[in-house]
């Protein structure tokens, strides 16, 4: 099993973390965060130049034809950038899913409007804490005649605030815990969605969801036996979000060594500290276990080999990890570390933020000692 990013894998992640260290700094970012814009139109657009936005679907269906490790290999540039613009809810989520059900011509044509950055996407799906197993999906879609009636809520669906179109997985038959009567139906807000805008702790864009008896055309529905896609959906998001921990892991890691060379007390750096070079060394650790877990867990994708335990043993990694280097970061940075004026607060709300989504440490973990 090959660990390492081919020369074109290499190139391209060059590419994006070269262009996103250029114009995409902290100040930059803050300001973006700051404002009434949930990201940047222009970041956007390059993106999509840069190819990123058709890389992992199939060449027949428009896109370049990305593998799994291409997305990681992107990933993790975009969490060492803390990038918010929309390409999880949008591309990894949104687009993963109509690539899935390409044979109905609505996703067809939604897939390559969101390809071509005419449109955004956003993926309806968590509905509490335990939703991120697609089992649990409660929301209901009756058949009213030749319609489908859905009832039911949606809570923080990133990037649902300015999607143009929603995925929205919903359950035709059965209880909450059956994978069988599972639904993936397309909805465009405008038709008697109600959305509440929330901001996450980490700045990002999202809204509850709510379906108050509304109705979509029959022709709206993507698959009826749809839960083996929607588990292929969030498998990617939980490679993607991993890799994007990793990132960030990665920037806290250098950022708070670079800060304890130069802080100085008692006349010297802060880092000749034996207690400080410990830290140091425990957030290294973690940082290298989370990046083996999660190449070795993509090789196990790209291989098709990939199970739901092994998806569940990297998103408890990395949330358990990521939480240690975050603490150890704002420990070493003493107060100022808790501010908004250093880019060390903001790294650690973005992994709490993806500890948080798609199941918490504590909820993989339940999983993996479950037998997933």
């Amino acid at each position: 099993m090959d660990f390492s990013f081919t020369d074109e894998q290499a190139t391209l992640r060059q590419s994006v973390a070269g262009y996103l260290q250029k114009s995409y700094d902290v100040a930059t970012r803050r300001e973006l965060v700051a404002s009434e814009r949930p990201f940047s139109t222009e970041v956007w657009r390059t993106l999509r130049d840069l190819g990123l936005l058709a890389l992992p679907f199939p060449e027949e269906l428009g896109g370049y034809g990305g593998s799994v490790v291409d997305l990681v290999a992107v990933a993790e540039p975009f969490g060492e950038a803390l990038l918010v613009e929309p390409y999880l809810p949008s591309v990894v989520l949104a687009g993963r899913a109509l690539a899935a059900t390409a044979e109905q011509p609505s996703a067809r044509d939604w897939l390559t409007r969101l390809m071509t950055g005419e449109a955004l996407g956003a993926f309806a799906h968590e509905e509490g804490p335990a939703t991120a197993d697609p089992t649990r999906v409660a929301l209901q879609a009756e058949r009213v005649g030749d319609r489908l009636r859905l009832s039911g809520d949606k809570r923080l669906v990133l990037g649902a605030a300015e999607a143009d179109v929603l995925v929205v997985t919903a359950r035709l038959t059965g209880e909450p815990g059956s994978p069988d009567g599972l639904a993936l139906l397309l909805v465009e807000p405008g038709a008697g969605v109600r959305l509440t805008p929330v901001t996450t702790v980490d700045g990002r864009s999202a809204a509850h969801v709510s379906f108050d008896g509304v109705e979509v055309a029959a022709d709206q529905l993507l698959a009826d036996d749809a839960y083996a896609v929607v588990a292929d959906v969030v498998g990617l998001a939980i490679l993607v979000l991993a890799a994007e921990a990793v990132g960030a892991m990665g920037a806290l890691l250098r950022q708070t060594s670079e800060y304890a060379s130069v802080r100085e007390q008692f006349g010297v750096p802060i880092g000749t500290f034996q207690a400080v070079a410990h830290r140091l060394a425990d957030m290294k650790i973690a940082h290298t276990q989370a990046r083996a877990t999660l190449l070795y867990t993509t090789a196990l994708a790209e291989a098709g080999r990939a199970a739901a335990y092994d998806l569940s043993v990297l998103k408890a990694q990395v949330g358990r990890l990521g939480r240690r280097v975050g603490e150890a970061a704002i420990q070493t940075h003493g107060g100022v570390g808790m501010t908004d004026e250093l880019a060390v607060g903001h790294y650690v709300k973005r992994l709490l933020a993806i500890d948080a989504m798609l199941g918490d440490s504590e909820h993989h973990l339940r999983r993996v000692g479950a037998g997933a």
